[in-house]
């Protein structure tokens, strides 16, 4: 009898460091927290170090479960940048509107397509509505075409991108030595439209050639080729806009006190110059 109690008497003893073991788990969590309670920390930090703390106390890895409003929430978007994506949202949408109108009023449906992506507001102009085939040369009426919709979308302070397209037959000319050279002619024939008769700002323009390899529909017929001969000017949304090239503002626009991002188009200067 003796010899059984002696050894679960060193059974119990040898779990004894469980105790302690836990006792400086408890002191090690009430340490994270009052240094968490003395000091700022951001809402990702919190998550990181509170999951970790969890897991190590043989927890699941959620937070606060149950928690009311005041649990933390990943990146949870300002009101008032929730105001300004839903007022970029609706302007985009009146302008979309008053391009429709714009074209149905042109006799133009069809030639001219207007939709809404995740990258803003998308103007499609056709193959032949601005230039003759194999030309970066605005037609007249493509002049007024380009003119009655630059006055449209000069109601938005959005940063604008034409870019040009093209299908994937070849050209091979002194002037165009490829599609590549076509289609960033053309989009910047457009932006120069822009800038010259509706005083567009150009430093919210850029212009972009992308030959033919962004077809929106697979060069296998002649309708679909001409689909793909087209130049989009895309209103970009506010969010991408930092996406875009930019400069740092000169000194003369520092003294005036000019805040507005000063936006470069690169692509612009350079087919300008190749021009």
């Amino acid at each position: 009898m003796s010899r059984k109690r002696k050894g679960k008497a060193e059974k119990e003893n040898g779990e004894r460091w469980l105790i302690t073991y836990s006792d400086l788990i408890t002191l090690l969590m009430i340490f994270f927290i009052i240094m968490f309670a003395m000091s700022e920390i951001s809402n990702q930090k919190f998550v990181a170090m509170a999951s970790s703390l969890s897991i190590a106390l043989g927890g699941s890895e959620h937070i606060l479960p149950g928690a009311g409003p005041s649990a933390i929430e990943s990146n949870p978007s300002p009101p008032i940048q929730v105001q300004q994506i839903q007022k970029e949202a609706e302007q985009l949408k009146e302008l979309q509107k008053e391009l429709h109108d714009l074209i149905e009023k042109k006799n133009l449906t069809g030639h001219i397509l207007v939709s809404i992506e995740e990258r803003g507001l998308v103007v499609s102009f056709l193959d032949p509505v601005l230039f003759p085939l194999g030309s970066a040369q605005l037609t007249p009426k493509a002049k007024n075409i380009v003119q009655e919709v630059g006055q449209i979308l000069l109601k938005s302070d959005n940063y604008i991108r034409i870019e040009g397209h093209t299908d994937d037959i070849p050209i091979n000319t002194a002037i165009y030595p490829s599609n590549w050279e076509l289609s960033a002619a053309r989009a910047t024939s457009v932006v120069q439209e822009l800038i010259k008769t509706m005083s567009f700002p150009p430093e919210r323009l850029a212009a972009t050639g992308y030959g033919e390899y962004r077809p929106r529909v697979p060069n296998d017929s002649m309708d679909h080729k001409q689909m793909n001969r087209r130049v989009d000017i895309v209103v970009v949304r506010s969010k991408y806009e930092q996406s875009e090239p930019m400069i740092l503002q000169t000194e003369d626009q520092k003294s005036e006190g000019n805040t507005t991002d000063t936006l470069i188009p690169q692509m612009q200067r350079q087919d300008n110059k190749s021009l």
